[in-house]
Protein backbone atom coordinates (compact mmCIF):
# COMPACT_ATOMS: atom_id res chain seq x y z
CA UNK A 1 0.00 0.00 0.00
CA UNK A 2 1.41 3.40 -0.80
CA UNK A 3 2.27 6.05 1.77
CA UNK A 4 -0.75 8.21 0.96
CA UNK A 5 -3.20 5.39 1.64
CA UNK A 6 -1.30 4.50 4.82
CA UNK A 7 -1.50 8.09 5.96
CA UNK A 8 -5.21 8.31 5.22
CA UNK A 9 -5.92 5.03 7.00
CA UNK A 10 -3.94 6.04 10.06
CA UNK A 11 -5.47 9.48 9.93
CA UNK A 12 -9.00 8.19 10.10
CA UNK A 13 -8.40 6.18 13.18
CA UNK A 14 -6.37 8.83 15.00
CA UNK A 15 -8.96 11.47 14.13
CA UNK A 16 -11.67 9.56 15.91
CA UNK A 17 -9.77 9.98 19.17
CA UNK A 18 -9.91 13.76 18.95
CA UNK A 19 -13.42 14.08 17.57
CA UNK A 20 -16.41 15.60 19.27
CA UNK A 21 -19.30 13.46 20.38
CA UNK A 22 -21.97 15.34 18.46
CA UNK A 23 -24.56 13.28 16.66
CA UNK A 24 -27.13 14.07 14.01
CA UNK A 25 -25.61 17.53 13.59
CA UNK A 26 -26.08 18.23 17.31
CA UNK A 27 -29.87 17.79 17.28
CA UNK A 28 -30.10 15.62 20.41
CA UNK A 29 -28.15 13.84 23.10
CA UNK A 30 -26.38 10.65 22.06
CA UNK A 31 -28.31 7.40 22.41
CA UNK A 32 -26.79 4.35 24.10
CA UNK A 33 -25.82 2.95 20.68
CA UNK A 34 -24.25 6.24 19.62
CA UNK A 35 -22.29 6.37 22.88
CA UNK A 36 -21.14 2.78 22.32
CA UNK A 37 -19.98 3.70 18.80
CA UNK A 38 -18.06 6.72 20.10
CA UNK A 39 -16.39 4.48 22.69
CA UNK A 40 -15.51 1.92 20.02
CA UNK A 41 -13.99 4.62 17.82
CA UNK A 42 -11.84 5.72 20.78
CA UNK A 43 -10.73 2.11 21.35
CA UNK A 44 -9.95 1.75 17.63
CA UNK A 45 -7.77 4.85 17.64
CA UNK A 46 -6.01 3.74 20.80
CA UNK A 47 -5.36 0.28 19.32
CA UNK A 48 -3.87 1.82 16.18
CA UNK A 49 -1.71 4.22 18.20
CA UNK A 50 -0.35 1.26 20.19
CA UNK A 51 -0.12 -0.98 17.09
CA UNK A 52 -2.28 -3.45 19.03
CA UNK A 53 -3.09 -6.15 16.48
CA UNK A 54 -5.19 -8.17 18.95
CA UNK A 55 -7.42 -5.18 19.77
CA UNK A 56 -7.80 -4.30 16.08
CA UNK A 57 -8.79 -7.90 15.32
CA UNK A 58 -11.57 -7.54 17.92
CA UNK A 59 -12.78 -4.11 16.75
CA UNK A 60 -12.95 -4.91 13.04
CA UNK A 61 -15.49 -7.40 11.73
CA UNK A 62 -13.94 -10.44 10.00
CA UNK A 63 -15.48 -9.16 6.73
CA UNK A 64 -14.06 -5.62 7.21
CA UNK A 65 -12.98 -3.78 4.07
CA UNK A 66 -11.48 -0.33 3.55
CA UNK A 67 -10.72 1.88 0.59
CA UNK A 68 -9.09 5.29 0.43
CA UNK A 69 -9.58 7.58 -2.55
CA UNK A 70 -9.24 5.51 -5.71
CA UNK A 71 -6.98 3.01 -3.97
CA UNK A 72 -7.40 -0.73 -3.90
CA UNK A 73 -9.75 -2.46 -1.50
CA UNK A 74 -8.08 -3.68 1.69
CA UNK A 75 -9.40 -6.59 3.70
CA UNK A 76 -9.13 -6.77 7.48
CA UNK A 77 -5.68 -8.35 7.57
CA UNK A 78 -4.17 -5.99 4.97
CA UNK A 79 -5.63 -2.98 6.79
CA UNK A 80 -4.23 -4.11 10.15
CA UNK A 81 -0.84 -4.87 8.61
CA UNK A 82 -0.70 -1.42 7.05
CA UNK A 83 -1.90 0.44 10.16
CA UNK A 84 0.57 -1.29 12.44
CA UNK A 85 3.59 -0.92 10.12
CA UNK A 86 6.22 1.73 10.74
CA UNK A 87 6.60 4.34 13.44
CA UNK A 88 3.92 6.74 14.62
CA UNK A 89 4.45 10.39 13.65
CA UNK A 90 4.76 12.28 16.97
CA UNK A 91 4.08 15.61 15.24
CA UNK A 92 0.70 14.51 13.90
CA UNK A 93 -2.41 16.15 15.34
CA UNK A 94 -5.98 15.36 14.34
CA UNK A 95 -9.17 17.38 14.59
CA UNK A 96 -12.48 15.68 13.88
CA UNK A 97 -15.48 17.78 13.00
CA UNK A 98 -18.83 17.47 11.31
CA UNK A 99 -19.49 14.02 12.75
CA UNK A 100 -22.89 12.54 12.03
CA UNK A 101 -23.98 9.18 13.42
CA UNK A 102 -26.94 7.35 11.96
CA UNK A 103 -28.15 4.21 13.70
CA UNK A 104 -30.71 2.01 11.94
CA UNK A 105 -31.29 -1.16 13.89
CA UNK A 106 -28.12 -3.24 13.89
CA UNK A 107 -26.36 -1.02 11.33
CA UNK A 108 -24.73 2.35 11.92
CA UNK A 109 -22.93 4.84 9.71
CA UNK A 110 -20.50 7.48 10.97
CA UNK A 111 -19.60 10.31 8.60
CA UNK A 112 -16.88 12.73 9.66
CA UNK A 113 -14.37 15.33 8.52
CA UNK A 114 -10.77 14.87 9.64
CA UNK A 115 -8.19 17.64 9.59
CA UNK A 116 -4.67 16.28 9.91
CA UNK A 117 -1.89 18.59 10.96
CA UNK A 118 1.76 17.59 11.11
CA UNK A 119 5.25 19.00 10.83
CA UNK A 120 7.37 17.75 7.94
CA UNK A 121 10.97 18.96 7.62
CA UNK A 122 10.18 21.77 10.06
CA UNK A 123 7.19 23.03 8.05
CA UNK A 124 3.61 22.66 9.32
CA UNK A 125 1.01 21.24 6.97
CA UNK A 126 -2.69 20.38 7.09
CA UNK A 127 -4.84 18.03 5.03
CA UNK A 128 -8.59 17.50 5.21
CA UNK A 129 -10.32 14.17 4.58
CA UNK A 130 -13.91 12.88 4.66
CA UNK A 131 -14.54 9.43 6.09
CA UNK A 132 -17.53 7.14 6.22
CA UNK A 133 -17.45 4.11 8.51
CA UNK A 134 -20.15 1.45 8.57
CA UNK A 135 -20.68 -0.58 11.74
CA UNK A 136 -22.77 -3.68 12.43
CA UNK A 137 -24.07 -4.93 15.74
CA UNK A 138 -23.70 -8.65 16.40
CA UNK A 139 -24.48 -10.39 19.68
CA UNK A 140 -24.89 -6.99 21.35
CA UNK A 141 -21.52 -5.57 20.23
CA UNK A 142 -20.64 -3.12 17.46
CA UNK A 143 -17.88 -3.92 14.96
CA UNK A 144 -16.50 -1.89 12.06
CA UNK A 145 -17.57 -3.47 8.78
CA UNK A 146 -16.31 -0.96 6.20
CA UNK A 147 -14.42 2.31 5.94
CA UNK A 148 -14.09 4.70 3.01
CA UNK A 149 -12.00 7.86 3.01
CA UNK A 150 -11.03 10.51 0.50
CA UNK A 151 -9.30 13.88 0.48
CA UNK A 152 -11.85 16.66 0.87
CA UNK A 153 -12.15 19.12 -1.99
CA UNK A 154 -10.98 22.61 -1.14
Amino acid sequence: MNTTMSTIAATCAVAMLFGSGSTHAGEKAATADEQALLKLEHEWVDAEARHDVVALQAILDDRFVATFGAGKLLDKNAFIEDITAGAIDPTENQELSGRTIIVAGDTAVVVETDTIRRVTNGAPSAKVYRFTVTYIKRRGHWAALAEQGAAAKS
